[in-house]
């Protein structure tokens, strides 16, 4: 079997060498023309060494490959639950601020609206105590006021009198009678008074 080979070797060498075409060349592509034998050996070959090549890949470089592909993808799925769980977290975080915010915002409205009135209730007291000062100041105020017009009206007619004699003692340049200053007075000071 090796001698037909061996001869067809020789054969298409001395054909190159010497230039002469074979239809084989001329037609299509020569590696895959089925006439020639060496075609066959090359298939089988090809095949021999594919079968080889991926059973030693199979047992040693694949298993590392999808091992290292397999800790890659845990470790990715890892990375994922763990950003999850941080989304998770900050949005929780997140709910539980405005929360608070919203608590916070209400207290300071109610604390807010608290001290306006305790601020409007001790302005009220404030003011009432006020009023109620200046209502007594002005009562005692009216008191003496009426006392001191009492009193002036209870001189008046000593006044009156007096000022009465000192005129008519001047107009005239005698004393008058007491009796009768007296009696003129007190017929006009009623009705002045009132």
């Amino acid at each position: 079997m090796r001698l037909p080979l061996l001869a067809a070797i020789m054969t298409a060498a001395g054909a190159i060498a010497l230039g002469a075409a074979t239809p084989a060349f001329a037609v299509g592509m020569p590696q895959l023309d089925a006439s020639n034998p060496l075609l066959w050996w090359q298939l089988v070959w090809g095949a021999v060494i594919f079968v080889v090549l991926y059973v030693l890949l199979s047992r040693s470089a694949l298993p590392k490959v999808a091992g290292v592909l397999a800790t890659r993808a845990a470790r990715i799925e890892s990375d994922l639950d763990a950003a999850r769980d941080a989304k998770r977290e900050a949005d929780e975080a997140g709910r539980t601020m405005h929360e608070e915010r919203r608590r916070a915002a209400a207290e300071a409205q109610d604390l807010v609206a608290k001290t306006v009135a305790e601020a409007r209730e001790f302005a009220a007291a404030t003011l009432r105590e006020l009023n109620a000062k200046l209502d007594a100041e002005a009562d005692a105020a009216e008191a003496r006021l009426a006392a001191a017009r009492d009193a002036a009206l209870a001189s008046l007619p000593g006044v009156a009198v007096s000022t009465a004699t000192a005129l008519v003692e001047k107009l005239t340049g005698r004393a008058p009678e007491p009796a009768r200053i007296e009696s003129a007075v007190s017929a006009h000071l009623p009705s002045k008074a009132a």
